[in-house]
C-alpha cells in the first residue's frame, strides 16, 4: 500500500511541476507561445489562466494529502522513544557539602568523574614565589 501511495505521490509531483511551468509569468515562461492573438489557441488567455490556477490548487492539495498520509504510515508501528530515557542517571555532585551550583550533576561533572577514578581535579600549578626584596 505504501509503495502505491509513493508512486501516486511522485506522479502528482511531476504533474504539479509541469502545471506550474506552463503558467504564464512576467517573463513569459514556458507558456509564452500559447495564448493571445487568436493564433490557434485552444483557450483564451483568461480561461487558460483560470484552469491552470485551479489545477495547481488541486494538485497542491493532493500533494499535501499524500504527504501527510505517507508520514502517518511511516510512523505507525514505531515505538516512541525519548532522548531523556537514554540519558545516564545523574550522580552526586563532585563536591558534597559545597554550595549547590545550578549545573550540579551536569555533563562537565560527569566528564570530571570519568577522567579520574576518584573524580579528582587535575593538579593546579604552584603559585609563583614572591620576588626577594633587596
Amino acid at each position: 500500500m505504501q509503495n502505491v501511495l509513493i508512486v501516486i505521490h511522485l506522479i502528482i509531483v511531476v504533474a504539479l511541476v509541469g502545471v506550474v511551468l506552463l503558467q504564464r509569468s512576467e517573463g513569459g515562461g514556458l507558456g509564452m507561445g500559447s495564448g493571445g492573438g487568436g493564433a490557434g489557441g485552444f483557450m483564451t488567455g483568461r480561461g487558460q489562466a483560470n484552469a491552470l490556477t485551479r489545477t495547481t490548487a488541486i494538485l497542491a492539495g493532493a500533494f499535501f494529502l499524500t504527504s501527510i498520509v505517507l508520514a502517518v504510515m511511516a510512523t505507525q508501528g514505531r515505538v516512541q522513544r525519548s532522548i531523556i530515557d537514554g540519558a545516564p542517571g545523574t550522580s552526586a555532585p563532585a563536591a558534597p557539602g559545597g554550595p549547590s551550583a545550578p549545573n550540579a550533576g551536569g555533563v562537565l561533572d560527569q566528564l570530571r568523574q570519568m577522567q579520574g577514578p576518584s573524580g579528582a581535579q587535575p593538579p593546579t600549578p604552584p603559585a609563583p614565589a614572591p620576588a626577594p626584596q633587596q
